[in-house]
Formats: C-alpha cells, structure tokens, sequence
C-alpha cells in the first residue's frame, strides 16, 4: 500500500541512494528538482519496496512520476493505479523516457496510450565540449567569450552564502525583464530558485558566480543527476553585459569539471516549449536529447 506525505527536506537521505542506483541522466528525478519545485507541483513522496513513488500537481491535475529505484517494477505500478483509482484521477505517468517504453508496453500493451512531449526533452551535451566550445559550429559562442574578456575585469568564484543578495539582484533583473507571467513558468522558476538560495547548502548544490569588476553579473548553481552526468538547475546573467551568459557556461562547466571529475555530461534541463529558450539551447548543438512522454495506463 502506498502511504505518501509532503517532501521535506528529510526525505533527501533517503530519496539519494535511490537516484543514484536508477542513475539516470535525466533532470526529473535529483531530489534538489524535486524540493526546489515542490510550491509549483504539490508533491508528496513515498518509498515501495526500493522505489520512490511522486504524486505531483499541476494545474490541479494530478500525475504520478516514473518510479525510479530497483525491483520488480510490476506490483509498484499496480499499486499506482490502483491509489489513482480509489482517489478518482486517471493513472497518468510522465516523465517516462526512452528507455521506459518498451517497460510499459510489455506490461500495459494496448492499455497503454503514450503522448511524446518534446517541451520537456532535457539537453545533454559533452562536458568537454562545452568547455573548450571547440569546432566550427560553436565559433560565435568563442566570439561572446573573447569580448566578454575583452571589456571585462573578471573572475569566477564557487558560490557561497555571502554571494547570494547580489544574485538576487541579477535574479530580480531577469524577472523583471521577463515579466511575471505564470503562463511560461517565470515567476515559477523564479520561486524555485529563491527556495535554492534558502536552502543550498542543506541540498548540497554546487554553483558559481561570474564578476565584472568585483559585482555579480551572472550565476549558476546544480547537482549531480547521476555517475556521470551534472545537471544545471539555473542560469541566470545580466542580459546587458554581452558574453555574460556564455561565459558563466563555460565557468561553471570548468568548476564542475574540477569538483567532479567523472562527469561526462551536462544536463541543461529542458526548454519548456519557450521559442527563445529553445533557440538558445539549440545553439549549443546538443549531443544527446533525454526524451520523455506521458503514459496513461489502464488497469
């Protein structure tokens, strides 16, 4: 039987080991994700067997998570069901990748109608490319860089506590740039990321802040999504200041780099479906694309 409550911060000692033993290079299941966004998705978490069950809300509709974790997954999906049977709302499942599908329809077959949403795809690129930004195709990111330094007193620094009121400062900059407008998710992202400044270090993020003469002008922070991939949670730079958000790419991809040198990945989330958004991750050309769809299951 599934018994579910509101994540806390507990819960993450817990939830680790059964992110890492899924290792998975998608940004859907790291429990910084999962906290950071819980005032947008109103989850609750729950353990079965080694797997971890989210119920989560949006729009007032309700939606399971894939069950990350180990053992059998048969008995854990039933039991999902049948809690969204009892409770009344269809028994949909999103955030199911690739490798899921075959999974699902081995078990559901034609009970299954499974939705492709390519606005939550997350980007994932070579972390060394990023770093070097070598080859043709990214020789105007090089270009951001070279002015960047060019007209710039700069530095790089881990991010601390005592960096945090001046990235808010770039923060509340980019809200105001662009609009609190809850339908493309702004002022949602922009509550995720006041709750990661509150509760960083107990998340055990890792993040960097890039300097212009001694002031903030752009920020990132993040968490291992799985052996070998990072995921960055937020980017955020002083639009103004041209490289600005180029160059806090490639720092902070250094950093990580320097922290954890396993990491072969990095995960840049996904685009939301935002045109701009889109076109920025696409210039970047990403080496692989995490693609995820909605299940719904019958039983």
């Amino acid at each position: 039987m599934i018994e579910l409550h509101p994540v806390t911060l507990a819960d993450k000692a817990w939830i680790d080991p059964i992110v890492l033993a899924e290792n998975s290079p998608s940004a859907d299941y790291n429990f910084g994700n999962i906290f950071l966004w819980d005032e947008t998705y109103c989850q609750q978490v729950g353990r079965l067997g080694g797997r971890m069950v989210v119920l989560l809300r949006y729009e007032h509709h309700p939606f399971f998570a894939w069950p990350i974790g180990t053992g059998d997954i048969a008995p854990v999906l039933e039991e999902m069901g049948a809690y969204a049977a009892a409770e009344g709302f269809p028994f949909v499942l999103r955030g199911v990748t690739a490798d899921h599908l075959p999974i699902i329809r081995g078990l559901y077959g034609d009970r299954c109608a499974v939705t492709e949403e390519r606005d939550l795809w997350d980007y994932l690129y070579a972390a060394e490319k990023l770093d070097t930004l070598a080859g043709k195709h990214l020789h105007g990111k090089r270009n951001h860089i070279h002015r960047f330094e060019e007209e710039n007193d700069w530095r790089f620094v881990p991010l601390t506590e005592e960096l945090f009121p001046a990235c808010r400062q770039v923060l509340d900059q980019w809200l105001a740039s662009s609009g609190e407008n809850d339908g493309d998710g702004v002022y949602d992202e922009y509550k995720a990321i006041c709750r990661a400044f509150q509760h960083y270090g107990a998340l055990g993020l890792d993040g960097g802040a890039l300097l212009s003469s001694g002031k903030v002008v752009a920020f990132s922070m993040g968490e291992m999504a799985s052996a070998d991939t990072f995921d960055v949670h937020f980017e955020k730079a002083d639009g103004d200041i041209t490289g600005a958000f180029t160059m806090i790419n490639r720092e902070m991809v250094r950093h990580i780099r320097a922290l954890h040198p396993q990491v072969q990945w990095i995960n840049r989330e996904d685009d939301t479906g935002r045109p701009s958004l889109r076109q920025s991750k696409l210039s970047y050309h990403p080496d692989r694309m995490v693609e995820k769809y909605m299940a719904e299951l019958r039983i």
